[in-house]
């Protein structure tokens, strides 16, 4: 990354898998900028150099703005409340218009390819969502496509990383082994995710016409309940008890990540991006974040 000559960059979101990026680009030298939701965490942020600006997703910022015209690449990293994406709705039209940008990020998710029976998709496969949290972020997928900008869109597969995976949930006492049949789910390690979103960044240039779209996931898609049993192997607890999938008790949000199954290739960022994944498996990283 130390090739570029402008190093600056806004975030939409700074958050636990857009920080594990930015911290990356600190250590380069990069001028960071962003948005956050509470104060509290603005302050915590600008302590680590990373200048930080309130966004409530209703209402437009001047001091964002200017953040904004300033910067050379721009990820945007916010979830959509309901079915406007609020930085596109606010900031579609500055983005756009952003005289010096190189590079514009949009993280979706894996959900906008929607049910496939267990099949491998691809970023060929046709899109066709089965939930309205995949409807809503394959429209932002399409509307930020309609603007005219350099525009990379990397659809996220199940996310984990230090402090947020199934090691800290079975310690808490929330692990579930939930018995359904053929399901799996792909995944990907917050570091991995940030070594992709860099490989992007630093080939910008020579983009095709539409935008360049790459799934985020490791190389094993497997059972959910296969994880959990690794888990707890390797802190040396007792299983939980295996429990038919009708009989979980999921929340509303819990039951979207088991209305679809499928296995997600992640073979173009391998040969367009070069990325080489530090986590190829739930086995590897656990085994890392069990240290």
């Amino acid at each position: 990354m130390s090739s570029h000559a402008n190093r600056k960059f806004f975030c939409f979101g700074l958050g636990f898998t857009s920080l594990s990026l930015c911290d990356r680009l600190l250590d380069a030298g990069w001028e960071i900028a962003g948005t956050v939701r509470s104060e509290q965490k603005a302050n915590l942020l600008r302590e680590r150099g990373i200048e930080t600006f309130i966004f409530d997703g209703i209402q437009s910022n001047p001091r964002i703005n200017k953040a904004i015209c300033e910067s050379n690449f721009i990820l945007n990293s916010v979830p959509i409340p309901d079915s406007i994406d609020p930085v596109f709705d606010i900031y579609g039209s500055q983005i756009e218009a952003c005289p010096n940008l190189q590079w514009f990020g949009y993280l979706s998710t894996t959900v906008v390819y929607g049910n496939h029976d267990g099949a491998w998709v691809s970023e060929e496969t046709a899109c066709k969502p089965s939930g309205k949290r995949g409807v809503n972020r394959l429209q932002a997928e399409q509307a930020w496509a309609s603007l005219d900008l350099p525009l990379h869109i990397f659809r996220l597969a199940g996310i984990y990383g230090p402090g947020r995976n199934a090691l800290e949930t079975i310690k808490a006492g929330k692990a579930k082994r939930i018995d359904k049949p053929g399901q799996v789910f792909s995944r990907i390690h917050v570091e991995d995710i940030a070594t992709a979103l860099l490989a992007s960044m630093d080939h910008p240039e020579g983009l095709p016409t539409e935008a360049a779209i790459y799934n985020l996931c490791d190389d094993e898609p497997c059972e959910p309940r296969d994880v959990i049993e690794y888990g707890c192997a390797l802190l040396g607890v007792s299983l939980p008890p295996l429990v038919p999938y009708e009989d979980a008790n999921l929340s509303p949000m819990g039951r979207t990540f088991y209305d679809d199954n499928k296995r997600v290739s992640n073979e173009k960022i391998k040969r367009d991006l070069g990325v080489q994944l530090g986590y190829p498996n739930y086995r590897v990283a656990l085994d890392e974040l069990a240290k």
